[in-house]
């Protein structure tokens, strides 16, 4: 049998198989190492940079609020008091939320419930002024108990103590007395304990649920009563017009800062409603704007600003019938 026939086909596609394998290669690409490189801050200076680019900076101008001492008016605690006015209760509930007031940076707040205190003490430091605030806080605690259930089996024993609060509060216009809003927080907290066959935890009374049910009511209404302060319109008083210049009460502690334009406002008149028996003033007159220059004082109750006056004529006019606010400009 003779096989030299088929030799050369065999051949013609080894040749074939090498040229296509040449092709392939001289087509395919290589990809060099990428070496990482090192950035130039730290991944923490990185995250702290992208915060800071993202936040969005928003103006708050401190709205100053006194917190009354609020009420206890459950019957919880009533057989144990002696004076009314030193309620337990109800002192907690307004000291809490005068910490959670001023703890979101937001207000000036002021004390009020021990009202009687603060002036003795002025009297014997010779000190008498109170600062005026744009609205008063009163409230009550208008619910408040406790209860314990639980379920027992053949080995097993539970025990659920459970506290329950309800605050009222609502928000007083202090030039007119007028009630202008009213909001209810509740709130409940509970503990639980169980043993199984004689093994596990035994509950007493637990005083601590009184305090969370009390804050959880607190947490339930803060937030409502924080935007409604905050719609209160932001005002200030001027002190005294020298020349070019203008001084008013308020600085950087109400949230202030230098460059800051502002609006001077003539008062509105001031008459009496037939219908309502309120008295309404009147709107103001935008009578010229003014920009922050400087601040003075040390402290919440004497710091004010220095400003020079951007437009308008205020040759003559009573500091009293003016007053600073916002520009809506």
């Amino acid at each position: 049998m003779k096989t030299e026939g088929i030799v050369p086909p065999v051949r013609s596609a080894i040749v074939a198989l090498g040229l296509l394998a040449a092709l392939l290669g001289g087509c395919a690409t290589t990809t060099p190492k990428q070496q990482q490189v090192a950035a130039p801050a730290s991944t923490a200076q990185l995250a702290e940079a992208q915060r800071q680019a993202n936040a969005v900076v928003v103006k708050t101008l401190k709205r100053k609020v006194a917190i009354g001492r609020f009420s206890n008016e459950t019957r919880y605690g009533k057989s144990f008091q002696v004076d009314a006015s030193n309620d337990p209760l109800g002192k907690q509930a307004s000291d809490m939320l005068a910490t959670r007031l001023v703890a979101s940076q937001k207000f000036l707040v002021f004390e009020r419930p021990d009202l009687d205190k603060v002036k003795a003490e002025q009297s014997i430091s010779q000190e008498s002024g109170l600062v005026g605030v744009d609205a008063l806080i009163m409230g009550s605690v208008t619910e408040f108990g406790r209860s314990t259930t639980g379920k027992s089996g053949f080995l097993s024993d539970t025990k659920i103590q459970t506290a329950h609060a309800k605050v009222e509060i609502r928000l007083v216009d202090v030039r007119s007395g007028h009630v202008f809003f009213t909001a209810t927080g509740s709130g409940d907290a509970t503990t639980e304990s169980g043993d199984i066959a004689g093994f596990g935890s035994k509950a007493d009374y637990d005083a601590t649920l009184n305090d969370r049910a009390i804050a959880a009511a607190i947490s339930d209404v803060q937030n409502t009563l924080m935007s409604k302060l905050q719609e209160r319109p932001w005002r200030t008083d001027v002190l005294k017009i020298d020349g070019h210049q203008l001084y008013m009460s308020g600085g950087s502690r109400q949230g202030l800062k230098v460059g800051d334009t502002l609006a001077i406002l003539h008062q509105g008149e001031q008459v009496k409603s037939g219908q309502s028996g309120f008295g309404i003033t009147l709107p103001p007159a935008t009578v010229g704007k003014v920009r922050v220059v400087s601040f003075f004082g040390d402290n919440e109750t004497n710091e004010g600003s220095v400003a020079e006056i951007l437009s308008g004529d205020l040759s003559g006019a009573q500091t009293s019938a003016l007053y600073i606010s916002e520009s809506k400009e």
